[in-house]
């Protein structure tokens, strides 16, 4: 049944709003709604901070990957070089191992190293222009 609420005598208002099972029924309806999209709001609010965060940490640790390969591309670059000295040098060592092996290379070496010299051979040092 339909009560009546009695408004203040003092009031302006001059609309008198029913309290009956409908109007309370249709008040709390729209509560619900209203709750039910403040929660909507809440959740999509909190979802795109999630997904912001999740895309923040895959952004910084893409980037960081990014330095680390630049990084390992450099190395990679400086230790081949290092490889390709290492590599010359040891082509001459192998070349002058193979030399060495030769008798009359080093007969000619200890006579230009050590000035020493064959049977009848007389050695003239001649000076340096420097000196």
């Amino acid at each position: 049944m339909a009560k009546r609420h009695k408004q203040p005598e003092h009031s302006n208002n001059t609309i008198r709003t029913l309290h009956n099972d409908y109007v309370r029924t249709t008040k709390e309806e729209f509560k619900q709604a209203n709750r039910q999209k403040v929660l909507f709001r809440r959740r999509i609010v909190a979802f795109g901070v999630l997904a912001a965060i999740i895309l923040l940490l895959l952004v910084s640790t893409m980037f960081a990957q990014d330095q680390r390969i630049a990084k390992k591309d450099q190395e990679k670059a400086e230790v081949l070089a290092e490889l390709e000295k290492v590599k010359q040098q040891q082509e001459m060592l192998n070349l002058q191992i193979t030399k060495l092996e030769d008798d009359d290379y080093i007969a000619k070496l200890a006579r230009k190293e050590y000035f020493l010299s064959d049977e009848g051979e007389i050695i003239f040092t001649i000076p340096d222009k420097e000196e």
